[in-house]
């Protein structure tokens, strides 16, 4: 039978009282961070459980998550002003429409803007138009405004104009607050899978860090859109030329619609006839035939009765 030695003896005394430790922790930390029930209260801490208490046990080399509370109040200092996203839409009617979107273009770059999407084309009066949608500083929404109302004369009027804002400063607050947690969790977890043992303990583990990254990155991309959208208003511009009053009386009138006005009253008129024509020879006929018919013997018949009523011809008339 082999012997343990003095020296080696000592590592594996050392390695039995941290685990001995290491068990008789009050709590554990959960797969996200949370503190579950520990090995006193009846419910099973061993395998991964154990891995966990390994890691609550030595608190020195793993941070802490930092209280909810805490962490929603540094946010809230992170958020200094309100988070507000601006959309709207504005039809101009320019004298120029190539001149005004040149000149709208440069006048929302110089606010530090860009345009985002853009298109032209020619109405079926070959009228040119064009749609343009730009991204603008937040502080810089008013002078946007003001810019394509102007547009340095080009702009004849302001055809309809619709702006919105929605403020999102809770939701901003609310994710930073829900991702500052996430990776609180993701920390701890970390400094479990640092002190796994068991190949199932470090599978299990980097399962949860797996997932809690996910989460992390979901809520950093809304995060982010949030606060692109609130930081770049949203403007649509429609640049259209003047409608005269020659297009607007065109208007009024379309011969292709009084054709068909008209074609369809012809259609109306002659679907009558028809139908007359088609009763008359279903039903009246018949019936003008029978009473012709009927008169027809009525008058034979009389007209034999007063033949043999009548005196014959050269008949002598009888004296007294």
């Amino acid at each position: 039978m082999r012997t343990i030695r003095r020296g080696a003896a000592i590592p594996l005394v050392v390695i039995s009282l941290a685990l001995a430790a290491c068990s008789s922790g009050a709590a554990t930390l959960s797969t996200v961070g949370n503190a579950v029930p520990a090995a006193g209260s009846g419910e099973d801490t061993s395998g991964y459980g154990g891995a966990q208490a390994a890691a609550s046990a030595a608190p020195s080399s793993a941070p802490a998550p930092a209280p909810s509370g805490g962490a929603q109040g540094d946010v809230a200092n992170v958020v200094d002003d309100a988070k507000i996203i601006r959309t709207g839409t504005i039809e101009l009617e320019v004298s120029d429409v190539a001149k005004a979107v040149t000149t709208a273009r440069d006048g929302i770059r110089s606010l530090g803007g860009y345009i985002s999407a853009s298109n032209t084309a020619n109405t079926k009066d070959d009228q040119p138009t064009a749609t343009v949608t730009y991204r603008i500083p937040a502080d810089k929404w008013e002078q946007a405004l003001d810019l394509l109302r102007g547009l340095n004369g080009y702009t004849t009027k302001v055809a309809a104009e619709h702006t919105e804002a929605v403020e999102v400063t809770g939701q901003v607050i609310d994710l930073q607050a829900r991702i500052s947690n996430l990776q609180a969790s993701e920390s701890a977890l970390q400094a479990i899978a640092r002190r796994a043992v068991r190949v199932s303990d470090v599978l299990e583990v980097q399962s949860q860090l797996t997932s809690v990254r996910g989460d992390i990155e979901v809520l950093s991309g809304q995060l982010k859109d949030l606060n692109d959208r609130a930081s770049y208003a949203t403007l649509t511009a429609d640049f259209n030329l003047p409608v005269v009053a020659v297009e607007l009386a065109k208007k009024g009138w379309d011969p292709s619609a009084v054709v068909d006005e008209a074609s369809a009253s012809l259609i109306d008129i002659l679907q009558g006839v028809v139908s007359a024509g088609i009763w008359f020879g279903i039903v009246w006929l018949p019936v003008l035939l029978t009473l012709g018919v009927v008169v027809g013997i009525v008058a034979w018949v009389l007209r034999r009765a007063g033949r043999l009523g009548a005196p014959r011809a050269g008949t002598p008339t009888p004296t007294v």
